[in-house]
């Protein structure tokens, strides 16, 4: 019998050969497979269909899958190994990660330099030239620590509880070493020219990038000390395509507040502004930032997997199959699919899109209860949403209304009061922002709320243009984290955010 096993990837055609009794997990990743449990079995997320082949069907799987899905196939990925040839049905990826092409102000220097968003989900990297500002080459990937779990709570599960850290640091640095000698091939340039890296993320992808414990952000009051601006060479990472560099991992703001906020602030200006602006990212963690040049507030709320689907029963990333919008049609639901074909699950934007058109169509009350006998919102075969579906964006949408109100009370001022929001990151660039307002997410009206794309790629960008610390600095001077959970008047605040009702300012 031979050592090794061939696996066909389909639609994709793809074709590879891996060593007999190999976990599906540490293959099929790259491929599309998401692991948002972290290979726990308590999900669906990895299932693959087996076309052709054999894959033991465990006890962990039949407490998950269903009969049918059993019957038809179906198998978790995270507890499989490949026995036998195999054959598996997969979805292909169409996925788009946000990068940056803005135009910005620089003083010239010499040289290159490498900007890198890393996000939890995905990352984006550019190099630019920095004698003239323009970018030479861009790549994105997903982040490959997804297979130890889709967000930063399941990772830090993994890190601490299942002694995972040094995987996952190693995981990212090698990913990350990768999309930088591709970045050099691409442009074609000499990578000894490139001098200077800046690195951007959450605290929880600082600390796994820089090699930082995280078990204090496993625990209360989840903060860590070792938040600063780390630096570390490109000899220590082995990154030989650029050896003469040194990566900074710009400073994280406060707990679960990283330098992706703070390199949002520095890229939309708001740390400058006379009046009272905001930036908002709706990420896997949702951040607020409120204020002007003279104070600045900042909070993080647990609502991000909502938005991304990875708690939504039929929920997904914005990739092929996903419904991404909705609209009233003669009384019907009508759904634009990624990818031009049928629809296999629902993003973040057709979530959004989908409850605002349900409560205007009085399929939905204001309190979320589904008006039917079934108790489910069908919109476009076999895609539904349930009544459970309902209450996590309810859950979701209240954490970020309610973490605007409080920093507005903190700061004395009221949402008239608020000038301009800047929405960033992939689902803030997408989002139908009047539906947004008519499901309370967005409390501020939606003519005052600005798209502002990858803040935190550009904001990376803005510092290879200074070497110093004097602009973050300058943000770090005036801002200063609000704790929602000490607020006495959160859970208050929160319940009542929890309604579909218009919105009074």
């Amino acid at each position: 019998m031979s050592d090794t096993v061939r696996i066909t990837l389909q639609p994709l055609g793809h074709e590879f050969t891996v060593e007999r009794d190999t976990p599906l997990q540490d293959v099929l990743f790259t491929y599309g497979v998401e692991f948002p449990c972290g290979g726990n079995a308590i999900c669906e997320g990895c299932k693959v269909k087996v076309l052709s082949g054999e894959l033991e069907v465990t006890p962990e799987q039949e407490n998950i899958l269903s009969r049918k899905d059993v019957a038809e196939g179906w198998r978790l990925a995270c507890r499989c190994r490949a026995e036998h040839d195999l054959t598996l049905e997969l979805a292909q990826w169409d996925a788009k990660i946000l990068t940056d092409d803005s135009k910005f102000e620089f003083v010239p220097r010499q040289g290159l330099g490498i900007a890198i968003d890393l996000g939890t989900t995905t990352i984006a990297a550019q190099l630019l030239d920095l004698a003239t500002g323009n970018v030479l080459a861009v790549e994105t990937a997903l982040n490959e620590q997804a297979r130890y779990g889709a967000d930063v709570m399941s990772r830090i599960s993994f890190a601490v509880m299942e002694k995972g850290q040094n995987a996952l640091e190693e995981t990212i640095r090698l990913q990350l070493g990768g999309m930088v000698s591709k970045l050099i091939g691409s442009a074609g340039v000499d990578g000894e020219l490139v001098q200077d890296v800046v690195i951007v993320g959450n605290t929880v992808m600082h600390h796994l990038f820089c090699g930082f414990d995280v078990t204090p952000l496993s625990q209360y009051p989840f903060e860590s000390p070792r938040g600063d601006l780390h630096r570390i060479t490109a000899r220590e990472l082995d990154w030989i395509a650029i050896p003469n560099a040194t990566a900074r991992f710009l400073p994280c703001m406060g707990s679960f507040v990283g330098s992706d906020v703070l390199a949002g602030i520095l890229a939309t200006g708001i740390h400058r502004s006379d009046a009272l602006v905001g930036l908002i990212d709706l990420g896997t963690n949702g951040e607020i930032v409120l204020g002007t040049r003279d104070r600045l507030l900042y909070c993080s709320t647990a609502a991000g997997p909502a938005f991304e689907g990875s708690c939504i029963s039929m929920g997904m990333r914005a990739t092929t199959g996903a419904i991404a919008q909705v609209k009233a049609e003669d009384g019907s639901f009508k759904c634009r699919v990624l990818g031009n074909t049928a629809p296999k699950g629902i993003c973040g934007s057709g979530l959004v899109d989908a409850i605002a058109v349900g409560l205007s169509a009085h399929r939905i009350r204001d309190d979320g209860k589904i008006l039917n006998s079934n108790g489910s919102l069908s919109l476009c075969p076999p895609v539904e949403l349930s009544q459970a579906d309902i209450r996590e964006l309810q859950v979701a949408k209240a954490a970020i209304a309610a973490g605007v109100r409080i920093l507005l009370k903190d700061l004395g001022a009221t949402m008239e009061d608020v000038g301009r929001v800047h929405l960033a990151g992939a689902f803030g660039n997408y989002i139908d922002r009047s539906n947004a307002h008519r499901i309370g997410l967005l409390p501020v009206p939606p003519e005052r709320v600005q798209p502002a794309g990858n803040t935190a790629l550009l904001g990376a960008k803005l510092s290879l243009f200074s070497a110093g610390p004097t602009p973050l600095s300058g943000i770090q001077r005036i801002a200063e984290h609000v704790a929602l959970n000490l607020d006495e008047q959160f859970q208050d605040i929160f319940i009542g955010e929890m309604s579909f009702s218009p919105y009074a300012p």
